[in-house]
């Protein structure tokens, strides 16, 4: 396969907003599918000081060569300053599961 599959992972404190992010970026095949994982605890340092937030980890399974487009289109619809960005090369997978990432995030 000539194409990397990664997993990109982000963050947001809105269940609604979360969604509104997995959809959009599946409807701009800038993603194939994307997960929205229930409510986690995160604690960080943010200015200085301690804070503790509920968030809703968003994951979203794409071909490199569709990340840019990706980060681009999250980081404009993103509410957050510093949105987390981590991108997680997948390493090994069915093939069938491989191909669908990259049939569905090809461009129009």
């Amino acid at each position: 396969m000539d194409h990397e599959i990664v997993i990109v992972q982000t963050t947001s404190d809105d269940e609604e907003q979360a969604k509104s992010l997995a959809r959009g970026a599946v409807e701009s095949k800038l993603a194939a599918g994307v997960h929205i994982d229930a409510p986690v605890t995160a604690f960080y340092w943010w200015k200085g000081k301690v804070e503790a937030a509920q968030e809703w980890r968003i994951s979203y399974m794409t071909s490199s060569d569709r990340l840019p487009a990706l980060e681009a289109w999250v980081h404009e619809k993103h509410p957050y300053d510093v949105p987390q960005w981590v991108t997680l090369p997948v390493t090994g997978g069915s093939e069938a599961y491989l191909a669908w990432v990259v049939d569905e995030t090809h461009p129009q």
